[in-house]
This record gives C-alpha cells, structure tokens and sequence, in this order.
C-alpha cells in the first residue's frame, strides 16, 4: 500500500481531558500519517467502528479517568468481536505500572505514561502498524 498509516486517536468514556490525545495526534500527523481523531465521550464500539470503517492501521486509546482496566479490555473485546485483532492497539494516560502490565499481557500493544517521548510513541506506531501492514497489506 502506498498510503500513509491510518491512525484512530480515541477518548472514551467520560474522560474530558484531551490535550494529550492531541499532542499525540499532531506528532502521529506530522510524522507524516493519517489520524483520525474521535473527539470527547466515545465508546468502545464507536471507536472500533471507526478503525473499521476508516480501514485504521492502529487505534490509540488516551486514559486520564482511571477507567483504564475497565475501558481498554472492552476495546480488545470490541476487536475481537468484530474479528479486527489485526488492528494495533494501544494507549496512555495515568495508569500505574502494574496496570500497565496488566493491560500488555492482556494484549494492548504498548502502553505510555505522562512524560513519554513523542518520538517513542511515533518509532512505536511506525513499527507495529508498518509490521501489519505487511502482513494484511
């Protein structure tokens, strides 16, 4: 495929904080990919839809509610559901090291903390959904 990485910049739930969601899409987006940004209030199935519909490399998932260990399994769930494993996922926000684990062995991809490089998150994203890519491509 000749196209740039298509990226979903979710928020779900009713976390109203979205400054690091987009900082994280401005630096996706100037790293030469596509983002689609969701915007407030999402839910799981919403933001699975989306990645579906708008044929998403990846999905990121930001957190700042604490709802983490209860909203990001209902996204690998939704994946799941709508047999779009493939889809690369993951996330960040304020979620504690043991959660953040628990979140990666339950299959989020990757998880980034407050204070993350930017270029991280993008070596990260240019990776996993490029490696998809090859593979569904």
């Amino acid at each position: 495929m000749d196209r740039p990485l298509r990226i979903v910049v979710a928020k779900a739930g009713l976390d109203g904080h979205d400054r690091g969601a987009k900082v994280i899409a401005r630096a996706l987006r100037d790293a030469g990919m596509e983002v689609i940004y969701t915007g407030l209030f999402q839910t799981p199935e919403q933001i699975v839809q989306t990645a579906i519909q708008e044929d998403a490399d990846g999905i990121g998932l930001s957190i700042l509610s604490g709802a983490h260990m209860t909203l990001f399994p209902l996204i690998l769930d939704q994946l799941k559901a709508q047999q779009a494993e493939d889809i690369v996922f993951f996330g960040g926000g304020t979620i504690p090291p043991e959660d953040a684990e628990a979140l990666r062995e339950r299959g989020v991809q990757a998880v980034f903390t407050p204070g993350a490089p930017l270029q991280e998150i993008v070596d990260f994203v240019n990776g996993a959904c490029g490696k998809r890519r090859a593979l569904v491509g």
